[in-house]
């Protein structure tokens, strides 16, 4: 892996938790998402780039 994918993947890491971070608690919800599953989902949408 180079530096620029690497850096755009963990550019995308943060951008995901930075934003699924902002949302309240019944916004995550409605999405069927849990705060405890933020950085997984980030790191799983991460490792699709």
């Amino acid at each position: 892996m180079n530096i620029a994918h690497a850096f755009r993947k963990w550019t995308a890491y943060n951008q995901t938790v930075r934003e699924l971070s902002a949302l309240d608690d019944h916004m995550l919800n409605d999405l069927g998402i849990g705060r405890g599953d933020i950085q997984r989902l980030a790191r799983e949408h991460a490792n699709q780039l």
